[in-house]
């Protein structure tokens, strides 16, 4: 029994549960019900994401880096103070567009995406390169905006001007004023980092499955709004093609975040890659999933689109490459997510014991995930003691 329990190596690789639990926080329940059973067990924890909102904080717990405060430019104009990171490796620095450009910065009755902007992460990117990295890692999830990531390009150095030689100003709509367009005081730097951008989607900057039919009604565009938001992004991507010779329309992914995808992209030189692609290298999950017994991931909401690049599926590809069991917990679980087991996942299970509200279940979020994975090791260790 005694040598079982100290040959036990657990890893732990979660998303968050969004408003109950961080990913750092899921695994410290993991570990608390983990230890219950096996209380000589090895725990590795790998917070994770899967590029959207959380991937900062992830990655930095993950690899032991730091966190920076920036006061940047928010959506709507106003000041925000915004985070981002420097991973451990301290060549590395994770840009979270939801910090300097999230829908959450925006009160639901102000949602405008022919007004908000992206020069906040823009400034962020700045903030980074002061710091001498080599490598940026952008996760461009969650954004309140539609401006084809032209704020962004402005906080950079880029000049935008209309008809009359005026730069243009904030929001989705100004971008269908532009007549020029100036690189040449973009900041040098851009141009000797490595840039990749966390994506999880491939929809183009235009067209009906574009980034203002798409994505825009959620961030509060009316129907109104959408059609000037496509004419103003067609229009922004004829001009670059006219101008600069750059191709924009069709990039896989260049509709992402209202067209930011495009502007990292076609103006930076970025390489789109999934978001949980990205994190699982950052994080050094495979090199971490070396030797373990069993691996314990999970995320708020398991259902018919977490087999579309979420945590879990990012985290089952890697470990069944090596022939380990994967658990998959989550604070709500669905019929459609069995579709899982096919993609490398053991077993998936959902922590809410009983009938309760949505806020009990946030609420008692850690209780019940120990609670959960100290049954899972209860019946590991009965295996065990069978095999």
């Amino acid at each position: 029994m005694n040598q079982i329990v100290k040959a036990e190596k657990f890893v732990l690789a979660p998303d968050s549960f969004k408003e109950s639990m961080s990913a750092k926080e899921v695994c410290q329940a993991m570990e608390e019900g983990i230890r219950r059973i096996y209380p000589r067990a090895e725990c590795i924890h790998v917070p994770m994401a899967d590029g959207g909102e959380g991937t900062l904080q992830a990655l930095v717990d993950a690899t032991k880096g730091e966190v920076f405060y920036k006061e940047v430019t928010g959506p709507l104009g106003k000041s925000v103070l915004a985070r981002y990171g420097v991973l451990g490796d301290g060549q590395t620095a994770v840009i979270e567009t939801a910090e300097a450009a999230g829908l959450a910065l925006v009160p639901m009755e102000k949602r405008n995406p022919l007004i908000t902007t992206t020069y906040g992460v823009g400034e962020l990117i700045k903030a980074a390169l002061d710091r001498k990295v080599s490598r940026l890692m952008i996760a461009i999830g969650g954004s309140a905006t539609n401006d084809a990531g032209v704020g962004m390009l402005q906080a950079l150095g880029a000049s935008f001007q209309d008809k009359e030689g005026k730069e243009i100003g904030f929001g989705g709509l100004e971008v269908g004023k532009i007549e020029r367009i100036d690189l040449s005081q973009m900041d040098k730097r851009l141009s000797k980092v490595n840039i990749e951008v966390a994506c999880d989607v491939t929809n183009p900057l235009t067209g009906p499955n574009g980034a203002s039919y798409v994505f825009a009604k959620q961030k509060g565009a009316t129907k109104e709004m959408i059609i000037l938001l496509e004419d103003a992004l067609s229009h922004f991507a004829e001009v670059t093609s006219h101008i600069l010779g750059r191709e924009i329309h069709h990039l896989k992914g260049a509709g992402a975040a209202g067209g930011l995808g495009a502007a990292l992209a076609g103006f930076c030189e970025g390489q789109l890659v999934p978001g949980i692609d990205l994190v699982v290298k950052y994080a050094g999950l495979e090199e971490k999933l070396k030797g373990a017994s069993v691996v314990f991931t999970g995320e708020g909401s398991i259902d018919e689109q977490t087999q579309y690049g979420k945590t879990i599926t990012g985290v089952a590809k890697a470990a069944k490459q090596m022939g380990i069991p994967v658990i998959a917990i989550g604070g709500r679980v669905t019929e459609e997510s069995r579709v899982l087991y096919e993609m490398g996942v053991s077993a998936i299970l959902g922590i809410t014991p009983s009938a309760m509200t949505l806020d009990e279940a946030i609420a008692k979020g850690k209780e019940h995930m120990a609670r959960t994975v100290e049954n899972v090791c209860r019946l590991l260790l009965v295996l065990a003691d069978h095999s």
